[in-house]
């Protein structure tokens, strides 16, 4: 059904009135919307197995909402994506991509590309120089071979192919750097100044191929001077950016920082409506609006909290909603069907190995020559070789002004998703710096042989936090354990940040040490304060505790290699994770929220793989009123329970509380469960079930142990703790008839602040009883799970104690069967 697109009308009076919503246009710019997205998030999620960066899901979902696969059919192409909304729907991306163009000026720091100095910027001359001329050599071959190419004139064909060939994606390439956490060592941060110099370039280049440009196939017959002019302004935009725009951005973000303790929201908004005036700017000059955008976003300071709250007003909006967009109007533009032929295929085929050969070679020798070991200078070859989305850029602006045809688009397009694709395979198979983590001597609080009263050992803490909302229990919980001065301790505290593709992590990755580990945090003047670290440090100045503040910045998957790495570095005793739960409310209604289901997945891998005890904290209010004490406090402001049923689990939760009898502000009790007298014939039997789903079902280790000598070893422990602080902790044996009702009666009374369990790997007879239950968090323990699962009104925190030993790291969930063998094996588990 043709259209006038004068007539096309905003919105639709409904379908009772007769209206199809189809026929206009924002109804219609919703439903493709809608449909961009969730194509886009699917494939993200299909690729994410293989660690591509979405831009590659969102290209690959255009092309499939386009001509290439479901446009085929006349019908829905007609009805979703009609001819006559194109340009409603560039519009709207294209607002989308001028704010984008805005975040990438904000990452790009110019002072990091200063520090970087002579080898990064012949990297990126080498690597910009060779592509681009392989670019003009095959612009001449794809002129002669394919039809149409050569009614654009050679120098803005010649210029649009040599840029398209050289160009890096700085965007991509530094979320590919941070997914594989190479953003901050040596090569990763020789890759992002090289890249950054490459997109400078790039962008200046393609400026001069907008102005040779025109109107395409009319831009050879425009006069010579029109060239120059549109550059002379582009130079004089620039400067006058940079020499006075910047001054005045500085006293924006000095106006807005901490210091002076508002934010008006007018400077916010006068800073997004520089962004538009300077791409009206640069569109009205003759260059590309999106220039006018990135050079503004260079303006303003990177230090301070300003760029920080424009990224998070903006990006989320604009990466999640409208650039996607932007790609989807990308690939409705890219038709596979017309690269036909063995010709065509061969010459896709040879733009590939074109651009590979000269971005990775060029880069390669210049890097050999900078005596970069020959290892690290290839894997600097192939991340320069990342394209993706500013290849998508330039390539659009080229089709849009007809330089680049049809055929010659499409070849362009699956190059740059080849060479993109390839970047993070090749890279993990040529390049996988060595973490450095090879388990010692384990390390737990309870010792193997016993430890003189006069001590002097420093207790190595490693706590680690999701945000400011578990800053309260985690001092509380620390401030208990730190017993005397005989003992002293340290506390190691990370802040534990989702690496997402929002460009404020980014920004946080860009900011830590050269070594792509968890990094410190300094405070420097004009710098906001990490709230985590300022609450920590405060307790470490009043409490008289040496703390060391850091922060770890990587995706879910991958954050339990640093938290194990910096376990492991500093030689800690004991880590302590936050519960993948938080506890709401008050009193006896304690509500468990779920602050991300993938914190759940890395306690579960720090807890097989951690090179130390570790330590789950289920927080019910654990963080209220805590003072925190010195020596010579003796108010007693909560009740703190061990739970002993036996076990090395266990063992190591009565030593902790040992230590947390010292405190002067801690009533210390512990529980110990025994059985019944006559009970000793009706023992269970463990074995292994790899069936069984271990998501709700417990796991117990698969370690062969001397049943007797543990039963010694519980009773060792249990007259040690007696004997060194009787009048300190009260002590209670309760036989265990029905030992889950005991456990909760515990935690629902509100007698105990916090109670400590051990994990039970090695369960007790007990314990094993309770191998059938069906888990709600499986990766605690019988004991540790009744207690914290929901719908039990247990009002206690708790702490959920496993002991380091690599004797019990292979576990496996089992069946139980009664009336077995007196004693629960593990050999048998």
């Amino acid at each position: 059904m043709p259209f006038n697109i004068t007539s096309i009308k905003t919105s639709s009076n409904g379908v009772w009135q007769g209206d199809n919503p189809l026929n206009y246009a924002f109804p219609l710019l919703i439903i493709q919307t809608t449909l961009v997205l969730l194509i886009s998030r699917f494939l993200a999620f299909l690729l994410k197995p293989l660690r591509q960066p979405k831009v590659i899901a969102e290209i690959i979902g255009g092309i499939i909402l386009g001509p290439s696969v479901l446009g085929r059919n006349k019908n829905y192409l007609n009805r979703i994506f009609p001819s006559w909304s194109t340009p409603i729907l560039e519009s709207v991306a294209s607002i989308g991509l001028l704010f984008f163009l805005f975040l990438v000026g904000l990452e790009l720091d110019l002072s990091s590309i200063r520090r970087s100095g002579r080898r990064a910027f012949a990297i990126a001359a080498a690597g910009i120089s060779l592509p681009f001329i392989s670019g003009i050599g095959l612009a001449f071959i794809l002129r002669k071979t394919v039809d149409g190419a050569d009614k654009v004139g050679y120098g803005q064909f010649l210029v649009f192919m040599g840029v398209a060939l050289s160009i890096t994606a700085f965007p991509v390439l530094a979320r590919i750097l941070a997914e594989l956490k190479l953003l901050t060592t040596e090569v990763g941060e020789t890759a992002m100044a090289a890249a950054a110099f490459n997109d400078l370039a790039a962008w200046v280049l393609l400026a001069l191929a907008v102005a040779l440009a025109g109107n395409g196939a009319g831009g050879a017959h425009k006069s010579p001077l029109v060239c120059i002019w549109v550059l002379m302004s582009g130079v004089v935009f620039v400067v006058f950016m940079l020499v006075v725009i910047r001054p005045a951005m500085t006293w924006v973000a000095h106006r807005c920082s901490p210091e002076n303790e508002s934010v008006d929201e007018a400077y916010i908004c006068l800073t997004l409506a520089g962004v538009m005036v300077s791409g009206f700017i640069t569109d009205l000059i003759g260059i590309h609006s999106i220039f006018g955008a990135f050079v503004f976003g260079l303006t303003i300071p990177k230090d301070g909290e300003f760029a920080g709250r424009l990224i998070e007003r903006i990006e989320d909006f604009v990466s999640g909603l409208l650039l996607p967009l932007y790609f989807a109007s990308s690939g409705l533009k890219t038709d596979v069907s017309k690269i036909r032929g063995v010709e065509a295929w061969g010459l896709l085929a040879l733009v590939i190995f074109t651009a590979c050969a000269g971005k990775i070679l060029g880069t390669f020798l210049v890097a050999i020559l900078n005596k970069i070991p020959a290892r690290e200078a290839l894997t600097l070859g192939v991340l320069m070789n990342t394209k993706g989305l500013v290849e998508l850029i330039v390539l659009n602006i080229g089709k849009e002004k007809k330089v680049l045809n049809d055929e010659i688009f499409a070849i362009l397009v699956l190059m740059a998703l080849f060479t993109t694709f390839m970047t993070t395979p090749t890279v993990m198979a040529i390049y996988k710096p060595a973490r450095g983590v090879s388990h010692r001597t384990p390390r737990r609080l309870q010792r193997d042989s016993p430890v003189s009263e006069n001590s002097k050992n420093e207790l190595r803490v490693l706590a680690c936090v999701h945000g400011p909302g578990n800053v309260p229990s985690i001092i509380n919980l620390i401030e208990s354990t730190r017993g005397t001065k005989k003992s002293p301790l340290k506390l190691y505290i990370m802040h534990l940040v989702e690496l997402t593709e929002r460009s404020s992590s980014i920004v946080m990755v860009q900011r830590a040490r050269r070594n792509g580990l968890p990094f410190r945090n300094r405070f420097r003047r004009g710098e906001s304060h990490d709230r985590v670290a300022a609450a920590f440090e405060a307790y470490g100045q009043l409490g008289r505790v040496t703390v060391r503040p850091m922060k770890a910045i990587s995706a879910l998957s991958t954050m339990h290699e640093d938290v194990c790495h910096v376990a492991e570095e500093k030689r800690v005793t004991m880590v302590i994770l936050p519960f993948h739960k938080q506890g709401r409310g008050e009193g006896g209604d304690v509500a468990m929220e779920n602050v991300g289901p993938g914190w759940r997945a890395v306690n579960q891998r720090v807890l097989k793989e951690a090179p130390c005890s570790v330590g789950v904290l289920v927080d019910r209010g654990l963080g209220g009123a805590q003072e925190t004490s010195g020596p010579t406090t003796t108010t007693v402001v909560h009740g703190v329970c061990v739970v002993f049923f036996g076990g090395p689990d266990d063992r190591e939760a009565l030593e902790l509380g040992g230590r947390m009898a010292e405190h002067p502000g801690v009533k210390m009790t512990v529980v110990r469960f025994v059985e019944k007298n006559g009970a000793e014939s009706n023992g269970v039997m463990l074995r292994p079930s790899p069936e069984k789903c271990r998501e709700n079902r417990y796991s117990f280790s698969t370690a062969a142990m001397d049943r007797q000598r543990e039963k010694e070893l519980d009773e060792g422990a249990v007259a040690e703790f007696r004997r060194r602080w009787d009048g300190m902790a009260e002590y209670v044996e309760k036989v265990a008839s029905n030992i889950v009702e005991g456990v909760l009666a515990m935690g629902r009374s509100g007698e105990y602040k916090l109670i400590v369990v051990g994990r039970g790997r090695f369960p007790s007879k007990m314990v094993a009883e309770l191998a059938d239950r069906s888990a709600e968090n499986a990766e605690l323990g019988p004991i540790g799970d009744i207690l914290a699962s929901s719908g039990h009104s247990v009002v206690s925190s708790v702490l959920v104690i496993q002991q380091h030993d690599t004797v019990h790291a292979d576990e496996a969930p089992v069946s139980k069967i009664v009336g077995g063998e007196a004693t629960t094996t593990a050999s048998a588990v």
